[in-house]
């Protein structure tokens, strides 16, 4: 990266290279979470049909109040009206198309103890982190599976073994393979992405887990994820470091996941408007077993989901929905046709799964085990095309 690119990004900005800088964690607290839940609580049908109202005139966007009603038990009743929306709002965006992208897990060496996750640094096993040498293995046993373009780079947060050094190194050997090439790592500093995006990267994806300040302290007691605001403007960092996309997620289990997606609703419009030159996604896992042994606080039924999935798709046209292999394969089949743009296949979730270490511990479970072949021709057999490649390099 080149000097004079420093200066003119972050070194006028000592901000930009503080500990926490500011973001949307220095505004979240204006919303206070038990109103929020308030909010969803008291929604009635009469609302509901107000809000599907303004969402069909589709002169104005919606607010995160409106969406918080769209997701209120009050809306059960209009599933179906909520479902065409938001196909017809997918297709006019979108067209009939899936984007494919796959996910190659490259250590999980973590330092935090997140009381969910297999990951977990107190939990007792043998710790793989793939060389540079594994890592091209990966990626040539990953374009074996399919036509893959859209690589996802994941590892636990371990940043004396992942660091940026690691994480740019692995970049430059993932670059030849694939024409985008996005992380799920730990939150970096700005000029850190920026310095990534220099080495071939397209997007980054992270998971808040829980919007909720108190509890989220208790599901990361340690590590560098228990630092709630750090994570929280991670996003701004991103977005201060110009990243093509960024990549929001809750972890559908830990706390009241009404209240958790209409604060990332929020949390959303906030990063829109700040930087907009940035695409956005959001995802919607919901917990799986792990070596943790956890258990979700809250439990998500399918019906529940798909309510969140329209309801987003109608809260807003232009953001990616993506839906991993964590769904069932029947479920994933079914709600391609009204909201999800992208889906993963043929997922692994332990590092060097594809070849070189099919035996390490894997993140979670995967409930979608059919192939890329498979999910691809099932995709077709529902009226969508595949899409493997929606990048290129000439844009970089």
């Amino acid at each position: 990266m080149s000097e004079s690119y420093k200066d003119k990004k972050f070194k006028s900005d000592p901000t930009k290279e503080s500990v926490f800088g500011y973001g949307f964690a220095d505004e979240i607290d204006s919303y206070d979470w038990g109103k929020t839940v308030e909010l969803v609580d008291r929604a009635t049908e009469s609302d509901v049909r107000r809000v599907l109202a303004k969402a069909r005139r589709n002169t104005k966007p919606l607010t995160s109040e409106e969406f918080a009603i769209l997701i209120s038990p009050a809306a059960d009743a209009f599933l179906e009206e909520m479902a065409q929306l938001s196909r017809h709002f997918t297709l006019e965006r979108f067209g009939n198309t899936i984007s494919m992208y796959i996910p190659m897990y490259v250590s999980n060496a973590c330092t935090n103890k997140c009381v969910y996750c297999g990951f977990n640094h107190d939990n007792k096993f043998a710790r793989t982190t793939l060389s540079f040498e594994q890592i091209e293995d990966e990626c040539k046993a990953i374009k074996k599976l399919g036509s893959f373009e859209n690589l996802l780079i994941v590892s636990g947060e371990y940043p004396s073994i992942c660091g940026v050094d690691y994480l740019e190194k692995t970049l430059k050997v993932c670059r030849p393979y694939f024409h985008n090439l996005t992380i799920e790592v730990q939150p970096l500093k700005a000029r850190e992405y920026a310095r990534l995006a220099e080495s071939g990267l397209n997007g980054v994806v992270c998971f808040q887990e829980t919007y909720h300040r108190e509890a989220y302290k208790t599901y990361h007691p340690q590590g560098m994820k228990s630092h709630y605001a750090w994570r929280l403007n991670g996003y701004d960092r991103m977005g201060e470091a110009g990243m093509h996309k960024i990549g929001l997620g809750v972890l559908l289990g830990l706390e009241d996941w009404r209240a958790d997606t209409v604060m990332m609703a929020r949390h959303l419009r906030y990063l829109q408007k700040r930087y907009w030159r940035s695409r956005f996604s959001v995802n919607f896992p919901r917990m799986r077993p792990s070596e943790s042994g956890y258990q979700p606080k809250v439990v998500v039924n399918d019906k529940e989901l798909a309510k969140l999935t329209f309801a987003f798709r109608i809260f807003d046209h232009d953001i990616d929905i993506s839906f991993s292999t964590r769904e069932a394969s029947f479920y994933r089949d079914n709600i391609m046709k009204a909201g999800v743009t992208s889906m993963s296949a043929g997922s692994k979730t332990e590092p060097g799964g594809y070849c070189t270490s099919p035996d390490a511990l894997e993140q979670f479970e995967i409930s979608d085990s059919r192939t890329p072949t498979e999910v691809a021709d099932s995709i077709r057999k529902q009226g969508y095309e595949p899409v493997w490649k929606d990048w290129d390099a000439i844009f970089d």
